[in-house]
């Protein structure tokens, strides 16, 4: 079965920094789309940022020059650099991604289980 794990997240001030990894594990044969979503208490599951296998990007208004995301195509990894770090930032942070398995030819989309992210003083 396919695994996308999640890691990084934790407290931090505002104005601070934290990077986000996602390693995906399993039966797979091509990794396409990847992608970093959050969801706060009370809220809809909304996207932050994407990437392409060919490393174009796609960010939210809300984070447009303070988020970067990136992969590592070799180790099936996705990250989010964060910086300039605002409490409405706090949220779930969900990793996405579009995978082709080994021996099928269908794609299918997974998730990790999140990892929480807190912007406090």
């Amino acid at each position: 079965q396919v695994q996308l794990v999640e890691s990084g997240g934790g407290l931090v001030q505002p104005g601070g920094s934290l990077r986000l990894s996602c390693a995906a594990s399993g039966s797979i044969l091509t990794i396409y789309g990847m992608g970093w979503y959050r969801q706060a208490p009370g809220k809809q599951r909304d996207v932050v940022a994407t990437i392409t296998r060919g490393g174009s990007t796609h960010y939210a208004d809300s984070v447009k020059g303070r988020f970067t995301i990136s992969r590592d195509n070799a180790q099936n990894t996705v990250y989010l650099q964060m910086d300039s770090l605002k409490p409405e930032d706090t949220a779930v942070y969900y990793c996405n991604a579009d995978i082709l398995p080994k021996q099928l030819s269908t794609r299918i989309n997974a998730w990790g289980q999140g990892t929480q992210v807190t912007v406090s003083s």
